[in-house]
């Protein structure tokens, strides 16, 4: 499909008013227009195209995206609804209770304001703590409102509103309502009104009561940016964005998921078709950049994936909220706490969770699952940690553990094998099939990606790249062994080498710096043009880092060597050296694909999207 405009289902409730009819250019023979169905597959207001055709018998599962693969129906409905009148006090419920008793699903929805009257507003909620004797005689005295808070509205505010809670749009608000595909409503109090035939609308209280959300309601906007815009809701169902446009800018449409993109205010020009406000198109998935020109407000809705990602470090927890793209919409941390146990560690990492998903919106219904990277030897079938030296670890269940706090699927991984994903996935090696990343930090860890996914090797204790002897009885490694690569490529070898080469020295200008207490990791780079002895460190230290990449090179022949650490810092001054030792040396020379070395990108970010890629594979 091309991008196309929308041509809604319009809807004549007695609470409606006209703008959509004669400000927002809704065509139709209704005399009221309180809803325009703009993005629909319900039966009930099916959107058309304007040849007539709807869009469902239209759009193929590809113009959908991905995402809508799992869902048993298209998951969204996207409304404009104009309150001449105060709408009912209604309540939607869950999926698991509308699934048992409706044979439907539930309903969460959010309010973007499109604008308000003076002194127009909503009810959402209630004020305080009630208990269900107090909610049963507010809606039998016709004091229920008394009960609820009233929120003063004005252009531009949005409201989440998980199904559950009690609402109800007061007159004067013209609004963009984003909602799961469902019709169901719980009507709970009407104000004594009347429908067109004369009689009182029908309440459906008893249903209410069972599924409405007791507790005091508190207002807690996301405040959330995007490169798209601003973040308004967040569900399985619905991702919307508010997107402004003062001049150009552009969206990019994904194979994962279709846009809705609805004008609120101002108008433009969407890929060089006009669009004004109160129009909405419909681009479809994997159409890719979208130029929009013009001064303007879009509400863009689209359906997205969310992960969680811990990585577990042994001080700080960090934690985000990540979606498909790779995007972390927010993250945190919480102290490791090793000290205290694992139980303790476990409880922590679940509490992070927990302050993730509140900060968001989100439910455990709407994330896939937690992915986690962990350090020590991993056995990421079980979910077990095998050994751990940094946590003190030893055969501890952490995924099951973690899963049973949270009521979430839990995936683990060794640490550097999930940065070295997230960078396969997201960052410097984005589209290869094949990569190996070296961490040249106080060790030599790494980590393998053959055909998309990790290679583990037996119960994940493989991809142990640091470790391949390169000097017969050479320099003495931690793992007990002499000669690994990480007794020379390590940042701890780097810094060993240049005191040695000092204290040999003492002619050595890299004594300008005081000691050799003060040696770190970039001294000998930071000297080499100046001082033969800290070449001949950075030359010994590039070419044995070079043997180890070229002997991984000749086994997995990836794509790309995609190298980590503080000593990357040094860029093409590393990079250029190794790439000409890897070409000159590596099987079959210019005869076979090359491989290509080039700094991770991601730096910190690594750990956490590569434990939610986990989820991804």
């Amino acid at each position: 499909m091309e991008i196309v405009k929308l041509y809604p289902e319009c809807k004549d409730n007695i609470w409606g008013g006209v703008k959509l009819k004669e400000k927002y250019g809704k065509q139709t023979g209704k005399e009221i227009v309180a809803e325009s169905w703009e993005l629909s597959f319900h039966k009930d207001g099916p959107t058309r195209l304007e040849d007539g055709r709807t869009l469902q018998e239209t759009a193929t599962a590809t113009d959908l995206g991905k995402n809508c693969e799992g869902f048993p129906f298209f998951p969204m409905l996207v409304k404009l609804i104009d309150a001449k009148q105060d709408l009912s006090v209604q309540v939607h419920p869950s999926d698991s209770y509308a699934l048992k008793n409706e044979n439907s699903f539930g309903k969460t929805e959010m309010w973007y304001i499109v604008e308000a009257e003076e002194g127009a507003g909503i009810y959402l909620g209630f004020k305080r703590d009630v208990t269900q004797e107090e909610y049963e005689a507010a809606i039998k005295n016709n004091a229920l409102t008394e009960l609820l808070n009233f929120f003063e509205v004005k252009a531009g505010d949005c409201y989440f509103i998980p199904s559950g809670t009690i609402h109800a749009i007061a007159t004067g608000c013209l609004i963009c309502e984003i909602q799961q595909n469902s019709n169901l409503t719980y009507r709970v109090y009407d104000y004594g009104r009347k429908d067109k035939n004369g009689k009182e609308r029908e309440l459906h209280v008893d249903k209410a009561l069972k599924v409405t959300n007791l507790t005091k309601y508190e207002y807690t906007p996301l405040n959330l940016q995007t490169e798209q815009g601003e973040l308004l809701g967040l569900s399985r169902y619905f991702t919307t964005t508010s997107v402004c446009v003062d001049g150009e800018k552009e969206v990019f449409a994904d194979e994962n998921s279709f846009k809705c993109i609805t004008c609120v205010d101002g108008k433009g020009s969407i890929d060089g078709k006009a669009i004004s406000c109160g129009d909405s198109w419909f681009v479809p998935a994997g159409y890719g950049q979208v130029k929009l020109v013009g001064k303007m407000t879009l509400i863009m809705a689209e359906v997205r994936k969310y992960y969680v990602g811990i990585d577990l470090g042994g001080t700080f927890i960090k934690g985000g909220i990540v979606d498909d793209l790779g995007n972390i919409i927010y993250s945190g941390k919480t102290p490791t706490e090793s000290e205290n146990g694992a139980d303790r560690v476990a409880m922590n990492i679940a509490n992070l969770v927990k302050s993730l998903l509140e900060r968001t919106g989100l439910n455990t219904d709407d994330v896939e699952g937690i992915g986690m990277g962990v350090p020590g030897m991993i056995d990421s079938k079980e979910g077990n940690v095998i050994y751990s030296n940094n946590l003190r670890w030893k055969d501890f269940r952490i995924g099951e553990k973690v899963g049973a706090l949270t009521g979430l699927r839990v995936k683990i991984a060794n640490d550097a094998n999930v940065a070295a994903l997230g960078e396969a996935k997201f960052g410097a090696a984005k589209g290869c099939e094949n990569m190996v990343m070296f961490t040249l930090g106080t060790g030599v860890g790494g980590g393998i990606v053959a055909n998309g996914r990790l290679l583990e090797g037996n119960k994940s204790a493989g991809a142990e790249i640091g470790h391949m002897v390169i000097v017969d009885n050479g320099e003495q490694c931690t793992c007990g062994r002499k000669g690994c690569l990480e007794a020379y490529a390590s940042a701890t070898a780097l810094i060993r080498d240049t005191k040695r080469a000092m204290e040999a020295h003492k002619d050595s200008k890299m004594w300008e710096i005081g000691d050799v207490e003060k040696v770190t990791g970039k001294t000998s780079f930071d000297y080499q043009n100046t001082d033969r002895y800290a070449k001949e460190v950075v030359d010994g230290y590039i070419r044995r880092l070079a043997y180890g990449i070229t002997n991984i090179a000749n086994i997995f022949r990836p794509e790309v060597v995609l190298l980590g650490g503080g000593v990357c810092a040094q860029g093409d001054v590393l990079v250029k050296p190794l790439q000409q030792l890897l070409d000159k040396d590596i099987f079959a020379g210019e005869l076979g694909p090359q491989v290509k070395i080039k700094i991770a990108e991601l730096e910190n970010s690594a750990g956490l999207l590569g434990a939610a890629a986990l989820l991804m594979e």
